[in-house]
């Protein structure tokens, strides 16, 4: 698999990344470990998890496999501080003290003394400049190597950006990870601008619109869909409605033209948009993955893709003429 730099830093991950909201919960362990070893065995380096995802559980089996399966130095490893579970609910801190607790629990659960990149999750109450200089304190201490964030929205990457790199000695912010998709293109509007602006590497989460561009809802819900289940419904009811059919249909005439699966075209739209650097994908099954992975030597016709800019929002203002 081809690599991409991170933005302007010397950080190089995969072009595609794999995510692991699901592990732990809907994908168990053994699932997991299939997947994971498909992947670098693809050479895929990037895996995107969080202290969040299945109560740790994710970093979990992670941590297993790269001393069973894999070796350390054979993944990127991306996790995220500041949500958790307390008392029974989740909860988001962004306050120095949590974030520096939340990194010691992701480095005991993943079994290594660095990760490759640190990303805040989300904007929380804690001064700004209180939740980067944790990140300072871990770049310094080796815990990080690299620092993002996650879910900001244009203004808040920008002050992030701008505060980290208006001193020497600060860890630059290198990555930020929001959703983009031909279902969610409002990145386009501010994210994105920041991202090159700072010179910094976009990672899309949900590329396949939480799913749906697949195509597995153009003719109902199926029950071992994610939108069949209860506890991920509300994730995927947003994009079921008759704007996002046109778009999905839309999709699949052009993957029918191009004799590929609606995942397929999904995929290469957001992995060749202007500015991206991998987009995450997250299957739960080998199937899938591979279906993902045969897109590697493949890229969407320039009037394909413009094609389907125009009916997913309009043109993408960056993309080349």
């Amino acid at each position: 698999m081809k690599r991409r730099s991170v933005g302007s830093s010397g950080l190089q991950v995969s072009r595609l990344g794999l995510g692991t909201l699901t592990w732990g919960r809907d994908v168990p362990a053994p699932q997991a470990k299939g997947l994971l070893r498909r992947f670098v065995e693809a050479g895929g380096t990037l895996v995107d998890t969080a202290a969040a995802y299945g109560n740790g559980e994710a970093e979990r089996i992670i941590g297993r496999l790269i001393h069973t399966d894999l070796a350390r130095d054979d993944i990127v490893i991306a996790t995220k501080a500041v949500f958790g579970v307390r008392d029974g609910k989740r909860v988001g801190d962004t306050s120095r003290t949590a974030l520096l607790d939340d990194l010691a629990g992701s480095l005991r659960r993943l079994h290594t003394d660095h990760v490759d990149l640190w990303q805040l999750h989300a904007w929380g109450g804690a001064p700004l400049e209180e939740s980067l200089a944790a990140i300072d304190q871990a770049v310094n201490a080796g815990m990080v190597r690299y620092s993002g964030v996650s879910n900001f929205v244009g203004w808040q990457t920008a002050q992030a950006a701008t505060w980290q790199s208006a001193f020497p000695g600060r860890a630059r912010i290198t990555s930020a990870q929001v959703e983009y998709s031909l279902l969610a293109r409002r990145a386009e509007v501010e994210v994105i601008p920041a991202v090159r602006a700072f010179g910094l590497g976009l990672f899309p989460w949900s590329p396949l619109g939480r799913g749906v561009l697949a195509g597995r809802y153009r003719t109902g819900r199926p029950r071992d869909s994610r939108g069949g289940q209860q506890h991920f419904a509300w994730f995927v009811e947003p994009y079921l409605e008759a704007r996002s059919r046109s778009v999905v249909e839309a999709v699949a005439t052009a993957a029918d033209g191009l004799d590929l699966t609606c995942a397929q075209v999904a995929l290469l739209w957001a992995r060749d948009a202007p500015g991206v650097t991998a987009p995450l994908i997250g299957p739960r099954t080998t199937e899938q993955l591979e279906e993902l992975l045969q897109t590697e030597e493949i890229a969407l016709p320039d009037e394909i893709s413009a094609a389907l800019d125009d009916v997913s929002g309009g043109p993408n203002a960056a993309r080349a003429p």
